[in-house]
């Protein structure tokens, strides 16, 4: 079995972990009701690319 000669410095370690890091997930802003919303999702208030799309529960009971 091979065994490396020399120790590996931190600094190398952490140089081929750089790619490694957690990158926050990209969010937008509803146009309608002003919500964080993941992108390609429907809105909780049921708005997706400035259409109403369902009624909330709250919307159907006031019917």
């Amino acid at each position: 079995m091979v065994v490396p000669k020399k120790k590996t410095s931190r600094s190398r370690r952490n140089q081929r972990r750089a790619h490694d890091f957690l990158v926050p997930k990209g969010f937008s802003i509803c146009k309608e009701t002003g919500e964080v919303v993941p992108p390609h999702r429907v809105s909780p208030m049921g708005w997706y690319k400035g259409k109403k799309i369902f009624k909330t529960k709250a919307e159907r009971k006031a019917e």
